[in-house]
């Protein structure tokens, strides 16, 4: 099903501006909250959202530059995964 409303390429950019910077919002967030946790239990699941907000990340700038996107352009230049969502 589609949804309504325009595909335009500035629709597109726009959708992908806002998509990453919420992506880069929730990883530290989920850092934050890792780091607060108190139990090891609650640690290791923040542990594992962690691990695949940093994988989301590393994919999402892979992707770009093998689509010739410069990081800045899409607000992926912003973060380092595996040095600050380790």
């Amino acid at each position: 099903m589609r949804a309504p409303g325009s595909n335009s390429p500035r629709t597109l950019e726009n959708y992908l501006l806002d998509l990453v910077a919420l992506i880069l919002e929730d990883a530290r967030e989920a850092k934050r909250e890792r780091d607060a946790a108190k139990k090891k239990s609650d640690r290791d699941f923040h542990d594992g959202r962690l691990a695949a907000y940093r994988e989301v990340i590393s994919l999402l700038q892979n992707q770009a530059a093998a689509f010739g996107i410069s990081l800045d352009s899409i607000g992926l230049n912003k973060i380092d995964p595996e040095k600050e969502l380790v």
